[in-house]
């Protein structure tokens, strides 16, 4: 053995004995073993200070759970999810879902704290990296299930209020989000030294500028729990408020948004819809029908009377039309080019299709109201008389 190869395996037992990388016996053993091997000296060689046998090993464990991660992804869209439809329940299919993303970056976090294990980098720096993911992750699975599990809260807020059940689960799961939020970045901020009390208290001495800084959140909070309580608008009601007229979408902590017919999505602070008028066209039931028709002057009085019974009878035995609401149907006015008759009443319901469709069956009726009697609609005109024509 010469003098070279001499130093290489002294190399090698020294590297050895350094050895403390927290692993398992085996892979420490694995790797004694691979440092011993015939190729060892080579492996033992150092690269800013780190063997290269650790430098491959830490890349190729960091890509190996990489791959795991694509690999479970994969198990759970191909295996997994289709074997949760077949129960009868859908929470393990939410919660599945919902743990997903969380459980597979645990396999990277995995990876990342085996790499830096391997190339000797466990510095206080990196391992507050570490704890920080980790802690990331676990309050993301905290997160994530109060996401899975929300029909829970909507059970038991039904069993509270079966009208506002949507509206207070809600705004429940805000409120826990935020304190899950707010615990897990409290804990983050601890990891990297930072005293949240002191922060807390610290904040009490700019307390008044902090408090004229969120006037308005605090404003739409106390106004998001008043349309609460007062029941003033529901998730998926039609209603005007200050000029914006659409269908509700959702009702949040600090805002209302609101999905106009243009399918714009429109978002108001509910401090201003608390303090606005709301116009609620879900709950009005009834639709009116208000219109003038026109009919022409060549039209008798007898016509006139039985044009008026007909269409009087035919809003009285009409399916659509609303027989405890006003209904009138009277001869008016002589206009310039008709005599014209008002017929004013309600139709039975509030969808707008629905009352599209009873408009449409009454103006036809109307129409044939109009032909059977000998009659005709009007259109603008002028009449022109002329005395006497040049010589």
């Amino acid at each position: 053995m010469n003098e070279n190869n001499t130093t290489d395996l002294i190399q090698t037992e020294q590297i050895i004995e350094k050895l403390d990388m927290n692993l398992e016996d085996y892979t420490q053993a694995f790797l004694a073993k691979l440092y011993s091997s015939e190729y060892g000296a080579y492996l033992a060689k150092t690269l800013f200070g780190i063997p290269v046998a650790n430098i491959i090993a830490a890349f190729l464990a960091l890509f190996f759970f990489l791959y795991l991660r694509k690999l479970f992804a994969h198990l759970v869209i191909q295996i997994l999810h289709p074997f949760t439809k077949t129960t009868q329940t859908n929470y393990d299919e939410r919660i599945l879902l919902a743990l997903k993303g969380p459980i597979a970056f645990s396999f990277v976090i995995v990876g990342i704290n085996l790499f830096f294990a391997l190339i000797f980098l466990e510095t206080p720096l990196i391992k507050r990296l570490e704890n920080t993911m980790i802690t990331y992750d676990i309050f993301w699975v905290i997160y994530a299930l109060t996401h899975a599990l929300r029909g829970l809260i909507y059970s038991f807020t039904s069993k509270l209020n079966p009208e506002l059940s949507y509206e207070m689960g809600n705004f429940i799961l805000a409120i826990i989000r935020g304190v899950v939020i707010s615990v897990g970045l409290g804990a983050i901020l601890e990891l990297w030294g930072i005293n949240v009390a002191g922060l807390v208290a610290g904040l009490g001495i700019g307390g008044l500028a902090f408090a004229l800084a969120a006037k308005d959140t605090a404003a739409n909070l106390f106004g998001s729990i008043a349309l609460l309580l007062d029941k003033s608008i529901r998730i998926g009601e039609w209603i005007r408020i200050d000029g914006v007229e659409g269908v509700v979408e959702d009702i949040g902590m600090r805002t209302t948004k609101i999905r106009s017919f243009q399918k714009s999505l429109i978002t108001l602070p509910n401090q201003v819809i608390a303090n606005s008028p709301i116009e609620n066209f879900s709950r009005r039931g009834i639709r009116r029908i208000k219109m003038t028709i026109g009919v022409t002057y060549d039209t008798n009085s007898e016509q006139i009377q039985q044009i008026l019974l007909d269409i009087k009878e035919m809003l009285k035995n009409h399916q659509g039309i609303s027989q405890k609401s006003t209904t009138l149907v009277n001869f008016t006015d002589f206009g310039d080019s008709s005599l014209n008759i008002l017929i004013y009443t309600f139709a039975n319901t509030s969808n707008w299709k629905h009352y599209m469709d009873i408009k449409e069956d009454v103006n036809l009726k109307i129409m044939k109201i109009i032909e059977d009697n000998q009659s005709a609609f009007a259109f603008p005109s002028q009449s022109i008389y002329v005395e006497s024509l040049p010589n």
